[in-house]
């Protein structure tokens, strides 16, 4: 349509949402599915936490707030920085959005030139690469394959590097991959960050406390003090507190930029939802017990998945160690036809038949940057985690 912006030409609809919407189509049509697309936790938002919102509707706390955020959140922000990361913000130094996407956003929009060049590792998650592209720069995709464990390694890194890097965007633990860097492999990255001071660095840390088998979780800022005046660190409480629905992300990074992201904010969103900042604070402050024992349930579904996808032929799922999130191969089924008769020739036709066919919905990996493979999200409760695995093998047992 010629009224359009050219900006759409830049970017592709989220891979992840077309899965569930699909899904949630053939449901309604009565078809018997199980959707595995959808990344976020099954578990309910805590109590304590709905209770703080119910108390702050009561009390009237439904104003516009400050663009930024409310005070006492903010306040309960620096505090985590502190406790969970040892890194220190004054409020003028934090930043509260609506989700953690638009943390990202703000960022890019309020960085990017034309021809500035944003590192994004892949598999990456689907927005990255599209955002970056949506606020006039050009994703530069580095290929981090399975026996790389999906992590960048530095020399790959320092070799991404040109003058017109302007950003690298560094997700642990990954969505898609569930691949978690340890202190040592951000050290190898920080040490190559360090010298080209023109780069900065975008840490997404949604899955912080995410992470199974003892895996000691670290931030860059926290590892190399030297990048703190030139790195975001971006967080929120979608996935670790269950609080997906309730949009709040939020950010610790040097003032002049938070500045500048708040601009962006101020004259899009303004305030992001003052009942759900309210929740957010007692979320940071009030108990943390839940998040081991979800961790625990966690866990012993990713190891339920990984065990019953490396049963089915022509898969081969790693054992990830962090998020909830299993990324395996597909590449023994490529070439291979379903008993309808049609031809596997990608990813994508793999997600495709299997839908069709058996009625589970996942993402197809080429969507995050790196195929053969595709995306499971173990969120969901384990009797479906079951079936679906089980139908996964019969799919894949019927491949000639």
């Amino acid at each position: 349509m010629p009224f359009l912006s050219a900006a759409l030409d830049r970017v592709k609809p989220s891979a992840t949402i077309a899965v569930t919407d699909k899904a949630r189509a053939l449901k309604a049509a009565g078809r018997n599915v199980i959707g595995l697309g959808a990344g976020e936790p099954d578990f309910d938002t805590p109590a304590n936490i709905k209770l703080a919102a119910i108390q702050a509707i009561e009390a009237g706390k439904t104003k516009y707030t400050d663009v930024t955020g409310i005070p006492e959140l903010k306040e309960a922000i620096i505090a985590k920085f502190q406790r969970e990361n040892g890194l220190v913000y004054k409020p003028n130094q934090v930043i509260v959005s609506t989700g953690g996407k638009q943390v990202l956003y703000n960022a890019l929009v309020a960085t990017l030139n034309p021809g500035d060049e944003v590192i994004v590792p892949a598999p990456y998650w689907v927005s990255y690469p599209e955002m970056v592209a949506l606020a006039g720069g050009e994703p530069v995709s580095v290929v981090c394959p399975a026996d790389t464990g999906f992590k960048l390694k530095p020399e790959d890194l320092e070799k991404a590097i040109t003058p017109k890097t302007k950003w690298i965007i560094l997700n642990s633990p990954s969505n898609p991959t569930g691949a978690a860097y340890t202190r040592a492999e951000l050290k190898a990255l920080t040490d190559v960050l360090v010298k080209h001071p023109h780069v900065w660095v975008m840490t997404d840390d949604m899955y912080e406390h995410l992470v199974y088998d003892d895996f000691q979780f670290t931030t860059p800022a926290q590892i190399e003090p030297r990048l703190l005046d030139r790195t975001l660190t971006v967080n929120g409480v979608s996935k670790a507190y269950c609080m997906t629905g309730w949009r709040i992300g939020y950010a610790g990074g040097p003032a002049s930029l938070i500045k500048a992201m708040a601009t962006i904010q101020s004259q899009s969103t303004s305030n992001p939802c003052s009942i759900a900042q309210w929740a957010s604070v007692e979320a940071l402050n009030g108990p943390q017990e839940f998040i081991p024992a979800n961790n625990k349930a966690f866990k012993e579904r990713r190891d339920l998945v990984v065990s019953m996808l490396n049963q089915a032929k022509g898969i081969d799922c790693p054992r990830p160690e962090g998020a909830f999130y299993v990324y395996p191969s597909c590449a023994g089924t490529i070439g291979k036809t379903t008993p309808s008769g049609k031809l596997l020739g990608n990813d994508e036709d793999f997600v495709t038949e299997l839908l069709e066919s058996e009625g589970v919905a996942v993402v197809h990996g080429s969507a995050f940057g790196l195929g053969p493979a595709f995306r499971i999200s173990y969120a969901t409760k384990t009797s479906d985690l079951e079936d679906a695995c089980k139908r996964i093998q019969r799919f894949c047992g019927n491949l000639r």
